[in-house]
């Protein structure tokens, strides 16, 4: 597990890019933290790390938010809305193995369907409102290269 304390959003979008760059086809990412700890920002910096022109949104509404004018697809996913049930009926699975890349935040709502690789990145508030820490936990060799990258 890797630690980064970041002390401003244009640190988080920096980090998220560089996090972008690294990323192949199918790569899953699930993100936690509160709300406002910083995960829809990180994913503007990834989705610029994947040279996504497009304004990223929070998928809280839609669930599934599709990118697809990149170097590789974004998926953005918000599973909250599936803590009663509902994942298994998404097809989760298709945009796991794609051509894409998967963020998932709120992912304890869908871990039946995760893939037994993926980066879990952990979202943290700290006293200073303008700082979080942010925790890179990786799962498969892959995402060990990742995180050593970063």
């Amino acid at each position: 597990m890797k630690e980064i304390k970041l002390t401003d959003r244009k640190k988080t979008i920096e980090l998220g890019e560089k996090v972008g760059q690294l990323l192949k086809a199918g790569d899953v990412l699930v993100l936690d933290g509160d709300l406002g700890a910083g995960k829809t920002t990180f994913t503007k910096g990834l989705a610029k790390g994947l040279d996504i022109p497009d304004l990223i949104k929070s998928p809280t509404f839609t669930i599934i938010r599709e990118y697809h004018d990149g170097r590789l697809p974004l998926y953005h996913m918000d599973a909250y809305r599936l803590e009663n049930g509902g994942a298994e009926d998404l097809g989760l699975e298709e945009y796991f193995d794609s051509d894409g890349v998967s963020v998932v935040e709120w992912a304890q709502f869908v871990e039946d369907e995760l893939p037994a690789d993926f980066l879990a990145i952990h979202f943290k508030r700290t006293d200073d409102e303008n700082t979080r820490l942010l925790q890179f936990e990786p799962h498969g060799r892959h995402f060990e290269q990742v995180v050593t990258e970063l």
